[in-house]
């Protein structure tokens, strides 16, 4: 089998390091919980099985108020506080999920992974549908992948927010443009939110078979070799990434940026792809490999979670602007496939 390496694309920051986690779980039965969130209502019957793994670090927290030069500023801990003890502590906060909406390669049919392509009509519909979704959850912080596809439904699902605030990329590439793209007016960007991007957010590297057409495909070297490329957890396809290996980025990237944050009470939303997206929800309901490669993520559709008390508690698809403040669950089986 042909050796299977991600290759970084240049100019960008080396994936961090993995640290040895200890962990604990959690279990909710089938008893109504009500919880109230910052003025929103949230009612619920059911929520599956989830886990939290945590190890011991500094945390840097975005000031969304702050200049682009200086974007992260590091909070350190008391040594004497346990991060679990910090959890249970830190303010509630939402977290929403979000798979880009249909990309031109999507409706032909073809391999996407890395490949930079644009939104269709349809998928820049369903970017502005999943906002009107999240219009009324307070969003303090966007994150999506390097790839335009997503960075496209992020800021169209903004489009559609109450709060009308203005979603703006930030630019640490170089010195010049950290300078070339501060603001210099404090009303401005308090009425602004960071969007950071990063490719280890990227949607799965498919190697050799980007660009390819997925019948022709599967009819060249078999639907049942082709299945197990596309499903299978630790199998990649030839030079590409499988799940587990994206899992490991995209993974380790959420507990070292994004979790701080929420850690913080920052609301975080993240737009992403299918299997980036898989792999965070692997770490947030502690699924097993054969868990999450049974997984389906429809384009377009927002996915929340509350972040409290040191626990991450899924709330299922966020209902329409009419209803809000209440969070509707979609059914597992809009998520899972049979």
């Amino acid at each position: 089998m042909a050796t299977s390496v991600f290759h970084q694309p240049p100019g960008t920051a080396q994936p961090h390091q993995h640290f040895q986690n200890s962990g604990f779980r959690h279990e909710f039965g089938h008893a109504s919980v009500k919880l109230t969130f910052k003025g929103f209502k949230v009612e619920t019957g059911l929520s599956r099985r989830g886990g939290y793994s945590s190890c011991k670090r500094k945390f840097g927290v975005i000031q969304a108020s702050a200049s682009h030069t200086s974007v992260v500023q590091p909070v350190s801990y008391p040594p004497n506080n346990s991060t679990d003890e910090l959890r249970k502590k830190s303010s509630e906060a939402a977290l929403i999920l979000i798979r880009h909406g249909e990309s031109l390669w999507n409706e032909k049919n073809l391999f996407t992974g890395c490949v930079d392509v644009p939104l269709t009509k349809k998928g820049v519909e369903e970017a502005i549908e999943a906002g009107k979704r999240i219009s009324n959850i307070p969003v303090d912080m966007i994150y999506t992948s390097a790839l335009i596809r997503a960075q496209m439904t992020a800021m169209l699902a903004m489009t559609q927010h109450r709060r009308k605030k203005v979603p703006i990329i930030l630019h640490n590439e170089s010195e010049q443009a950290r300078e070339w793209s501060q603001i210099f007016s404090e009303d401005t960007k308090k009425q602004s939110i960071p969007v950071v991007t990063a490719w280890q957010l990227n949607e799965r590297m498919y190697g050799e078979l980007q660009g390819l057409n997925k019948q022709e495909t599967a009819d060249r070297f078999g639907k049942e070799k082709v299945h197990e490329w596309r499903r299978s957890y630790d199998i990649p396809p030839p030079n590409g990434e499988s799940l587990e290996m994206c899992a490991e980025r995209a993974v380790a990237y959420f507990k070292d940026h994004i979790e701080p944050q929420l850690l913080s009470g920052k609301n975080v939303m993240i737009a992403a792809h299918g299997n980036s997206l898989r792999s965070i929800i692997m770490y947030l309901d502690k699924l097993t490999s054969q868990e999450v490669i049974n997984l389906e993520l429809s384009t377009g559709i927002p996915m929340l979670y509350i972040f409290k008390g040191g626990k991450f508690i899924r709330r299922g698809s966020p209902a329409g602007p009419t209803e809000a403040g209440v969070y509707a669950y979609t059914r597992v089986c809009n998520f899972w496939s049979s």
